[in-house]
């Protein structure tokens, strides 16, 4: 009997955790799973629940800190792709006025952007800034051709 009750709270603790993927519960589970095999041993509901909270305990001390460190280890990814793009060059799509929210070509992809300073379409900018998925652009003076040597055509 005390079996079955460990097998059901084993797969219950179990059927939360998949559900939940937070690690909230498979410490329980394993708690759990090895209360179910002290139970084919023993009759005592006191060593079986013992058992439980120990090695629940113990699964839980163990594997937090070491899933912190493996947490800290790991920048998160850049999701929105938009740091990247600081100091590319590109296009003005749709004019951009101060304060006003206009549309560059910038690495291949279009983005929203702004700029303090006005930005007619066809002007060529660069990325200063990010802010979220928002480019900061500043215009980018047109080249001036190179001065030919007299007598060269």
């Amino acid at each position: 009997m005390d079996s079955i009750f460990w097998l059901i709270a084993t797969a219950a603790f179990g059927a939360v955790e998949a559900a939940t993927t937070a690690l909230v519960s498979v410490w329980f589970a394993v708690g759990a799973a090895a209360a179910l095999l002290v139970s084919l041993f023993t009759n005592s509901l006191a060593v079986q629940f013992v058992v439980f909270a120990v090695v629940s305990a113990v699964a839980l001390a163990v594997m937090v800190p070491a899933l912190a460190r493996r947490r800290g280890e790991h920048k998160p990814p850049v999701t929105n792709g938009s740091p990247l793009t600081i100091g590319k060059r590109g296009t003005v799509l749709r004019a951009i006025q101060p304060g006003e929210l206009g549309r560059v070509h910038v690495d291949g992809l279009d983005w929203q952007a702004k700029s303090e300073t006005p930005l007619a379409a066809g002007e060529k900018c660069e990325v200063k800034d990010v802010d979220g998925a928002v480019l900061i652009v500043v215009p980018v003076p047109a080249e001036t051709p190179a001065p030919t040597q007299p007598g060269t055509t």
